[in-house]
């Protein structure tokens, strides 16, 4: 598994019209510039796509930083 930074770096580059270096693992991903459902879909494909890891909308709804993000990720590759 890649590191939070390299994550966060990563997912942060999936995000249009928002400056990558302004995300870091603590920012609330639901305070992000245009943040939409659109933006939801996007983190759900590119964890699907990147680490075989399936998101759903309770994974998001009790989530609020791109750490909790990674942590559930981490959670599901373990099991």
């Amino acid at each position: 598994m890649i590191s939070l930074d390299e994550f966060t770096k990563q997912l942060a580059a999936e995000f249009e019209d928002v400056d990558p270096n302004t995300i870091t693992p603590n920012t609330n991903y639901r305070e992000i510039k245009n943040w939409s459902s659109m933006y939801a879909l996007i983190v759900i494909a590119f964890v699907d796509a990147n680490f075989d890891v399936q998101l759903n909308a309770d994974n998001l709804r009790n989530s609020q930083t791109i750490k909790d993000i990674y942590d559930i990720v981490i959670a599901k590759q373990a099991n």
